[in-house]
């Protein structure tokens, strides 16, 4: 963690939010067609581009405006070889998307420069987010992530996050292929309604294992995609693995993975019922410093944990 704390503001107790659902926006507020669920079709014009554009700068100017940081993930959580096959991009269009998503990125750090803009090369699973139905050996899943994370390492992100990820061999996989790129590396798991991750593992096996695969090769680990209700239980603020989970990504539907995938309309909770539970998580938790939203959240979301952990006490070390 020491060779990347100089550039991560995250890694020395500064408070950072990220963005929140920006699929599930998209989708079923704004009414915007994606195929199969990928943003970055959206860097394919102008128009679309622009749209991006205006729903990140909002958080840039809630960042600017609380004195937090803010980690952005570039929109390429599908761009990676067998989501890209799906909607047609071939491998030449999808190395362009990927460095456009850092350059569009780039561009909004001329609005807030006194504000921590951390840009995050989003990479996300090979299959589906919330069922590990096709599983990969970690060599595997090490040569799979390659092809994007090389692209991204020819950019200017300042990490590599894998979000949404669901089993341990494609977290270890993704990480060392990170590593072989000299990029500091993010690991968020899913898990389902027990805590534990779909394939059955519990979070701190799945930490414990990577961690142990990998030589401690993620700076950090967090949570997305899924509610606290599923997860609060796994902590008393006691638990030493617990300690490499610094960022939380939660969605504001506490419906389980299956329910979600079978609803037509989008479940947005309670915007100051989240908030509330954020602050009950950093109070058990304070050495969290990425906190943000997930499938269903929204600007309301994350305004709601700015103002819940307003005044919440931090770490001194």
């Amino acid at each position: 963690m020491g060779i990347y704390s100089e550039h991560l503001p995250q890694l020395n107790k500064q408070l950072c939010i990220t963005d929140a659902g920006l699929e599930t926006e998209l989708v079923f507020i704004k009414g915007i067609e994606l195929p199969e669920f990928a943003s970055y079709h959206l860097l394919k014009s102008d128009a679309g581009t622009d749209q991006l554009l205006e729903y990140w700068c909002q958080f840039q100017d809630l960042a600017s405006t609380r004195g937090l940081g803010l980690v952005i993930e570039t929109a390429t959580w599908r761009a990676n070889a067998d989501w890209g096959a799906k909607i047609g991009d071939s491998p030449e269009q999808l190395d362009a998307l990927n460095r456009k998503s850092v350059r569009v990125l780039e561009r909004m750090r001329e609005r807030h420069p006194d504000t921590s803009l951390i840009i995050s090369g989003c990479v996300g699973p090979r299959g589906d987010g919330y069922s590990p139905a096709s599983q990969m050996t970690s060599d595997e899943a090490r040569e799979y992530h390659s092809m994007q994370i090389a692209t991204l390492a020819d950019t200017n992100v300042d990490l590599i996050s894998g979000l949404t990820l669901n089993y341990i061999e494609e977290a270890v996989g993704l990480t060392r292929a990170a590593q072989e790129h000299g990029l500091p590396v993010v690991i968020s798991f899913t898990v389902e309604t027990d805590g534990r991750l779909p394939t059955g593992d519990s979070l701190e096996e799945a930490i414990k294992t990577v961690d142990a695969a990998t030589g401690q090769g993620p700076v950090y680990y967090m949570i997305n995609c899924a509610h606290p209700t599923h997860f609060d239980a796994l902590f008393d603020g006691k638990e030493g693995w617990s300690r490499r989970l610094m960022g939380i990504r939660a969605n504001a539907s506490c419906m389980s993975h299956a329910e979600l995938d079978e609803s037509e309309e989008l479940d947005d909770g309670s915007p100051e019922e989240l908030g509330l539970q954020y602050r009950q998580l950093l109070d058990r938790l304070p050495h969290l410093t990425v906190l943000g939203g997930c499938c269903g959240t929204d600007f309301r979301h994350i305004e709601q944990i700015c103002e819940s952990i307003a005044d919440a006490p931090r770490l001194s070390s």
